[in-house]
This record gives structure tokens, sequence and C-alpha cells, in this order.
């Protein structure tokens, strides 16, 4: 067993791996006796015993494929401007546009009750399931089972996992119909269980918050994430601009819990900013709205976002994320 240590060496970070013969253990229970104590707590917290029954029964042992891919890091990190070249494409503009017009009166529907435009439905719909053309095939309850028994994030997953057998007490989808990314997202929209518990809605009307194959449920419940979070209708997300020569300006960067809000400057009147020297594409002038803008920077490409852009950040606390959905659903929407 080893611990980490960090030495300080000039100005550089060195982490190597020391030898500690009183480091913690693993001190899990067998992974059978963990799965009875979460069959308990489940019946305890209200699921019916054939729910339980069907949804644990055949998982074994963690599923080795899950625990690799938690672990997994990148070997290299994309620049910003990379993600959203991979992610808005002509193909992805193409497809939106076909998916905007193939559902036009369904998208006006769910747009006029939540106030979110139908290209941003669209945009989040393409950027977390290709249009619901790949959902993750992964089986949820096993997932989270695996994720909920590993250390790493054991209490979250823990509590995703009871969200996921909630869901399947309350009828809305059968265990073996249940399937979703690694990391137990679920769906078209890929909403996490608590997530799906809170935000999916029954548009459609047949009495189950379907994710997985209603065109009504998914695009509502993608709707109505962003509007309890905050989505200001008539309000744009943000648009790219141009900064002085250079690229540097010395604005103090937000806070937040969320890293990609630490990775952005505090909120300007659009006017602050002009002053500074920001410019639109072609070195236009920026509107006179009176709002506050946040700067986010790529490697060669920058952003005044509002906002809204706070709220696709709630569905995804990523700029790669965000960027990518602002900018499809732009495009889409042309």
């Amino acid at each position: 067993m080893h611990i980490l240590m960090v030495l300080v060496v000039g100005a550089l970070l060195s982490i190597v791996a020391v030898p500690v013969e009183t480091a913690a253990q693993d001190v899990r229970q067998p992974f059978s006796q963990w799965l009875g104590d979460v069959r308990e707590e489940a019946l305890a917290r209200g699921i019916r015993p054939e729910i339980v029954e069907e949804a644990l029964a055949g998982i074994e042992e963690p599923l080795a494929t899950t625990i690799e891919r938690d672990r997994a890091q990148p070997e290299t990190v994309l620049p910003l401007e990379a993600y959203i070249a991979r992610s808005v494409t002509p193909a992805s503009v193409r497809s939106g546009r076909q998916m905007l017009r193939r559902h036009r009166a369904l998208l006006n529907r769910v747009s006029d009750t939540y106030g979110v435009p139908s290209s941003v439905l669209v945009a989040v719909w393409g950027v977390e399931s290709n249009f619901g053309r790949y959902t993750g095939a992964e089986p949820t309850v096993a997932a989270l089972v695996t994720l909920a028994w590993d250390q790493r994030r054991a209490n979250y997953f823990r509590q995703e996992l009871f969200s996921a057998l909630e869901i399947l007490n309350r009828g809305d989808i059968e265990a073996v119909r249940m399937r979703g990314s690694w990391a137990g997202a679920m769906g078209q929209p890929q909403l996490m269980p608590s997530s799906y518990l809170e935000y999916a809605v029954d548009f459609d009307g047949d009495g189950r918050r379907d994710i997985w194959d209603s065109p009504g449920d998914i695009f509502a419940s993608i709707a109505n994430y962003l509007k309890q979070h905050g989505w200001a209708t008539g309000r744009r997300w943000g648009r790219e601009v141009l900064v002085p020569r250079g690229g540097t300006i010395a604005v103090a960067q937000r806070e937040g819990s969320c890293r990609a809000t630490r990775e952005m400057t505090v909120g300007l009147p659009l006017q602050q900013w002009q002053r500074l020297g920001v410019r639109l594409p072609g070195g236009r002038p920026l509107p006179k709205a009176d709002f506050a803008a946040y700067l986010v920077s790529g490697s060669r490409r920058r952003f005044l976002v509002y906002d809204n852009y706070d709220v696709l950040l709630a569905y995804n606390c990523a700029h790669s994320y965000a960027l990518s959905v602002g900018l499809l659903a732009d495009r889409i929407g042309r």
C-alpha cells in the first residue's frame, strides 16, 4: 500500500508514491453481502419486493468495464476548439435541421409551454445522444450498483441507485429497458435517475415519463430541466467575439463550485466589455443591451456568454459541452 506525497521542488510539483504501513485498507464488505444490505435498504425505502428482485437479479459481481471507464483518464486533453469542431459539424447541423423540421409542430408546443427555443432543445438532444441514435447500452441498475459499491464516489451513486429503483417502482419503464451510459445517465436526454425524478415530464399523457422512446417526453424533459434551472425566455446563451490583439484582458475570474464557472471571468456590462476592446466578428460593436456578460476563452476563440449559458452548464458543467450546444443551436436555427 502506498500514499501519495507532493514534493515542491523549485517551481515544479512532484508526486511520488511512498510505502506507508498504516495507510487505510480496503474495508468494503464482500460484494454479495453489500448487495444484500442494498436490498434491505431498498425495501425499507418502500420499493416493492418484486421490483427489487427483478432489478437486482443476476447481478453477481461489479461490472469490470464500468470501473475501468470510471478510472480511465484521457491521455491528452483536447483544446476547447477541438471539442467544438468534433460536435458542431456539417453532419450534426444537417441532422439537427432535419430533426427540427420533422418534429416542428411538437417542438413548437414544447417551446411555447416552457419558453425554451426549439433549436436549443434539438441541440441538447444532439450533443447528448446524437439525436437519439446512441443512448448507451449499459444496464442502468447494474452500472449504478457497481459505482455505488466502488469507493470513489460511493455515496453519490448509492443515492442514484435508489432513485433508479424508485423509477422502476413507479412503473415508468421496465428494468430490462432501463439502459444508458456506463455512469447511469439514461435515455435520449441522458438524465441521471435523480434528475429524472425531479425534471422528467409525461408530455404525451400516456402515464409514463418515457425519455427513451417518446419524442414529446424527451423534448419536454429537456425543456423542463432548462426552465427549472433558470432559462430566460427571449435571451441568447451568448455569442463569439473578438478581443484586442494579444488576447489578454485583465478581468477577475469568477468563483463557483463547478470548474467551468471558475474558468470564466466575472460578469461585466456589455458596454464595459466594449470599452475593453471586445467586438463582434468583423469588428462590429457589441449590442447595447443592459445585462452582464462573462468571457470564456479557448486557445484561439473567445465568447461572451450570458445567464442562459449558466443553465447549459447546469446540464453538463463543461465549456466544451455548453459552447457546443449553444453554437449548434445557432446553426440549427438559421
